[in-house]
Parts: C-alpha cells; structure tokens; sequence
C-alpha cells in the first residue's frame, strides 16, 4: 500500500533529518512517499483574519497532492487520540475498502484549514499536547515503522 505524507515546512536540523531517516528505513511493508511544501510566512501579529489567509494558501497547496481515491488522515490537535493499534486497523480499513494510497497531513504552526479538515476522512491526535510540527513528523513515520 502507498502512503503519502504532506507536511507544510521543512527539516531544517540535522538531528531531526537523522531520526526522521533512522525511523523511514524501519517501514518495510509500504511505499512511503514524503511531500514537503514550503510554509508561509505568518508572523505572531497577524491577525486572526490575516492567519486564516496563509492557511488557506497552504492548504491550496496541500488538497493539490491528495488523489480522488486517497484516504485522508489529517493531524489536529482537536482530532480524536488514537493508539498505534487503532491507527493500524484505520490503514487496514482503508485498504479494504478499496482506497489507492493513505495520505497524512500534516500543517503548520497555525494548524489547517478547514477546506483540508473537511477533506479528511479522519482527525487524529497523537496526544492533547501540542508538538513542532517538524517533531510530529517524526513521531508520525515512527508509528507507522511499528505498523506491521
């Protein structure tokens, strides 16, 4: 099965490239495709308005990678906690009922916008704490290394 990951920003520290290959070569059972798009720039005085903007340009950029016949996972805090278990029988559900690849999103600092929530198929959290999103990336690909 192909799984795709969209994630707004880049790797920019050797020590997060490291883990982040150290845990990819761990994920032998499916193709892994990694999509970087650039972030962009959303100072903290933006206002609300303003941060909705660069949202919606980002996630412009993120439904143009997503296939009609891709199941969406979208990373949001306010999505429902799963355990490694239930992730895996998400992506087996998913493979079952016939999708072509799984896609995880993953947003900037300021989070998605809704046009992208709504695309998902599922919202998931990994825990109520809010992590750098180049930090969950690596979480991410380190659950799916312990999806057998």
């Amino acid at each position: 099965m192909k799984i795709k990951v969209i994630a707004v920003g880049r790797l920019k520290e050797n020590y997060l490239k490291e883990a982040f290959r150290y845990y990819r070569k761990k994920i032998k059972n499916h193709d892994l495709e990694i999509i970087e798009l650039p972030d962009e720039k959303a100072p903290e005085n933006y206002s609300k308005q303003k941060i909705e903007q660069v949202k919606k340009k980002e996630g412009k950029k993120i439904l143009s990678h997503i296939e009609i016949h891709s199941y969406v996972f979208a990373l949001d805090i306010l999505g429902k906690n799963y355990t490694t278990e239930k992730l895996k029988k998400s992506i087996e559900k998913a493979n079952n009922r016939g999708f072509r690849e799984i896609v995880f999103i993953i947003g900037a600092s300021n989070g998605l916008c809704l046009e992208v929530l709504q695309r998902a198929h599922e919202r998931i959290s990994f825990s109520p704490m809010t992590f750098p999103h180049q930090l969950m990336r690596i979480i991410l690909v380190e659950q799916l290394a312990n999806i057998k």
